[in-house]
């Protein structure tokens, strides 16, 4: 039998279909069906819902000649439903990566219980993802009613003859009687599983009307049925729902919430046990049935909470004020000739080359004491027995004023005051294939607010810009313009380890990532474009990898700043990489390179080993961002190696032997030429005598040195 059922009732929701069928059925944990129920809908929906029908025999589709609505159309497809248990997804909704993967080890692991209760958040229409706010810890009975954040036993589901009511709300009746008759047999999951869509457009929940009145009317039905003892666990959640429908006025209108408030006590005094106290205030003004005092209550609480936000941004400023009078005091004290302090990627943790400075200075320079700057949601990322801050807090402040040397591959948070004698070298993190710095003026729609003058202010700061070749110096020198620091062409350090890695470490990485002997592996690692939201390859990466054919397996690394995975569907051949902590390891496991434009071609190349861009959008790119040089010309020093532009050409290099030839090969050697002529694994070596041990003192500006 089936391990899940997933039905999802299809009305109006054309724009989120596809998203929504492909959130279940890329899930890692394939034994599902899923069951779409076409509610007459007039949009596209049969036709979207038909078409993976078609390819995937987990996906059926039933449809409703007449609209039956969300309700009923559920009930459709819970009838039809095999699998063991039961989740209900609407249309424009995700099941997040993963999920299906987690209810299955929660579910083994409860006995399989009647009911799983799950997480969800929330996404609106600029894609900015917030907590669903639901406390799973507490009274189950007082988490959102809905269908979509719990697993039902199918079985379960029938036994106790549950359905969907017809109109709004249709949820309540069913899920809040499913929750108190599970008792015991119910478990909680305290994971997102489900991305519920705030849409733009507006539905039901964001429209305000009389409609709304019908919760009133579900909680009548699901008390009227309940046993006296049942009604007493009830209430207490139903008031709650009531209350908040009450407060929302994207559901109430100002002129129909005395007569809600009235509905809403009347039904709480007519099932309220006798010897119950209400719970809160506002409960007491339903048993009071009181409108006026809950009037009263509901202004002192907004005054409540307009004072408590004022204080807290007081509060704020107060600290902040405080932190910098103080951090004024500690640039008044001496320097420590033996601090340093490091920062990658706007705080993320330790990474890069910052972080083979940081190895080799404990190595060569022991008596430098090196003190990393994290942020709070990244402390996770630093190893153990590395020492760090906290951006913003008092350590913080106090390590920027009396660290004699700066290391960075972005910036230090907060604007900091650089001292005489403090030493920054500014060490970047990629060869500029894009455009950067004053250069992005010409490409405005990249730049996202960026104020020029301030990265003008920053580059004052340096003494040191680390350089890997001398095409990087050049553009760091033009567009990062600047009279206060001299170029160190000492190569990267993150690429050492490319030239000090043998055999035995790339089978235990290898190992590591559960990739078998003898298969040729691939590192597709795309970078991020500006006009693009989120992880979006520009192929289809399980037809692709079916195209290779089992010989060979895809790293996937998108870029870091869509999240910690790619969301990929389960397939032998693909492993997604992007929460990997270290870059450098998986081009150390990778037979070849796939990327487009990411600045890791220059690192890889150090490898010599195959590079192949796939670019289908390059001239969009370059209008968009700018580039240096042409990628795909061809010539000796700017192509990397084979290219393709379509899905088709990039499958037909490996499967034909294009991807690695001696044209290629010659190609690759010209750019390793060009761009990683000081790379030769003693870079943080270099860099560390340079700055650390006596050698590092700036000389006059705008002479080279390497």
């Amino acid at each position: 039998m089936t391990r899940f059922s997933v039905v999802v009732p299809a009305r109006r929701v054309q724009g989120y279909l596809r998203a929504c069928l492909d959130s279940v059925l890329t899930q890692s944990f394939g034994d599902l069906e899923l069951v779409v129920v076409d509610d007459a809908s007039p949009d596209g929906c049969a036709a979207i819902a038909a078409e993976y029908a078609e390819r995937d025999p987990r996906a059926r589709v039933v449809r409703v000649p007449d609209r039956a609505g969300p309700g009923p159309a559920r009930n459709i497809g819970a009838d039809r439903a095999t699998g063991d248990h039961l989740l209900f997804l609407d249309g424009d909704d995700l099941l997040l990566p993963g999920a299906l993967a987690a209810a299955d080890a929660a579910l083994t692991a409860a006995g399989e219980p009647d009911v799983l209760l799950c997480a969800h958040d929330r996404v609106d229409w600029w894609e900015h993802v917030r907590p669903g706010g639901d406390d799973l810890t507490g009274d189950p009975l007082a988490v959102t009613p809905a269908a979509w954040n719990r697993f039902f036993r199918r079985d379960f589901w029938h036994e106790q003859r549950l359905a969907f009511t017809d109109g709004a709300y249709e949820d309540v009746v069913p899920v809040q009687t499913a929750t108190l008759r599970a008792g015991e047999r119910l478990a909680v999951l305290d994971r997102p599983c489900v991305r519920w869509r705030e849409r733009r457009a507006g539905s039901f929940a964001t429209t305000p009307g009389r409609a709304h009145f019908a919760v009133v009317e579900r909680y009548e039905q699901l008390l009227a049925a309940a046993a006296p003892e049942e009604r007493a666990r009830l209430l207490p959640p139903a008031a709650a729902h009531l209350l908040a429908v009450l407060a929302d006025p994207g559901r109430i209108e100002e002129r129909a919430r005395p007569d809600f408030f009235r509905a809403a006590a009347g039904l709480y005094r007519a099932y309220a046990p006798t010897d119950a106290a209400p719970r809160t205030a506002e409960e007491k003004t339903l048993a009071a049935g009181s409108y006026t005092a809950y009037e009263r209550l509901r202004k002192a609480e907004t005054r409540r909470l307009r004072v408590t936000r004022q204080l807290r941004r007081q509060k704020k400023k107060l600290r902040a004020r405080a932190m910098r009078a103080a951090y004024r005091g500690d640039l008044r004290r001496a320097l420590d000739p033996h601090l340093a302090v490091y920062g990658a990627y706007w705080n993320r943790g330790v990474s890069c080359n910052p972080a083979a400075i940081h190895a080799k200075a404990r190595e060569l320079a022991p008596h430098i004491r090196g003190v990393w700057v994290v942020s709070s949601r990244n402390r996770h990322r630093v190893p153990p027995g590395v020492e760090y801050v906290i951006e913003g807090s008092r350590r913080y402040w106090q390590t920027m004023a009396t660290a004699t040397y700066l290391v960075n591959n972005s910036s230090f948070p907060g604007g900091f005051t650089k001292r005489p004698g403090q030493v920054y070298l500014q060490t970047h993190h990629g060869t500029p294939l894009k455009t950067m710095g004053l250069d992005q003026r010409r490409y405005p729609a990249g730049t996202h607010g960026i104020s020029f003058q301030k990265v003008l202010d920053h580059t004052d700061q340096w003494d040191f810009s680390l350089s890997s070749n001398p095409h990087s110096t050049e553009v760091w020198e033009r567009v990062y313009p600047s009279g206060a620091y001299r170029a160190l062409e000492a190569g990267y350090p993150r690429n050492d380890v490319y030239f000090s890695a043998g055999e035995d470490e790339v089978a235990r990485i290898r190992t590591q990532l559960g990739v078998d002997d003898g298969r040729t592996v691939l590192l597709y690692a795309p970078t991020h474009r500006d006009y693009q939201k989120g992880f979006l390859p520009r192929l289809d990466l399980r037809r692709f990898a079916e195209r290779l054919g089992p010989g060979f397996v895809v790293l996937v690394r998108a870029h870091y700043f869509y999240g910690a995975d790619a969301g990929l569907e389960s397939h032998p051949q693909l492993v997604d990489v992007t929460g990997h902590p270290r870059v450098e390891e998986l081009c150390l496991a990778a037979d070849a390179l796939v990327t487009d434009y990411s600045s890791l071609m220059f690192d890889y190349a150090c490898l010599d080993r195959p590079i192949v861009t796939y670019a289908p959008d390059w001239q969009a790119y370059r209008l968009a961002r700018g580039t240096y040089f042409d990628l795909l010309s061809g010539r000796p020093g700017e192509t990397p190696g084979a290219v393709a532009t379509t899905e088709d050409e990039l499958a037909g290099l490996f499967r034909l032997g294009g991807w690695d030839t001696e044209e290629t090969a010659a190609l690759r050697s010209a750019f390793r030429d060009r761009f990683c002529p000081f790379d030769d694994g003693k870079a943080a070596e270099r860099v560390v005598r340079r700055l650390f041990l006596g050698a590092g003192q700036p000389a006059a500006a705008g002479s080279r040195s390497s």
